[in-house]
């Protein structure tokens, strides 16, 4: 029961264009339920409010102008992360967060099973 990270662009988004629809730019897939873990560890402690929210069987979307909050949080990730695995997964989300940030045209989604 992972929850897979999906960084989404928004696709015919401006005026006159209509619906706008979204599709996958990047996934960090998550088999392993690493990044659950790394959520238990630091859940209702204060200082994850929006990571606190994943659910490993619902949705989650950041938006752009909430990735600085997601960043913030991601700190708190990587202090208790302690394995290879662990780092590498903190490290490539924080690489979606900040395209994410730099592009109000994305989004990000923590799919859960």
């Amino acid at each position: 029961m992972g929850v897979d990270v999906v960084l989404y662009r928004a696709v015919g988004a401006g005026p006159g264009r209509g619906r706008v629809s979204y599709v996958p730019a990047e996934v960090l897939p998550d088999p392993d339920d690493v990044l659950l873990d790394l959520i238990r560890r630091v859940r209702g402690g204060g200082r994850t409010p929006l990571l606190d929210r994943v659910d490993p069987v619902g949705l989650l979307v950041v938006s752009a102008d909430r990735t600085p909050q997601l960043l913030a949080e991601l700190r708190c990730l990587a202090e208790v992360a302690r394995t290879n695995p662990e780092m590498t997964h903190v490290r490539r989300l924080d690489r979606l967060a900040r395209r994410c940030r730099q592009d109000r045209e994305m989004e990000i989604r923590f799919e859960g099973d």
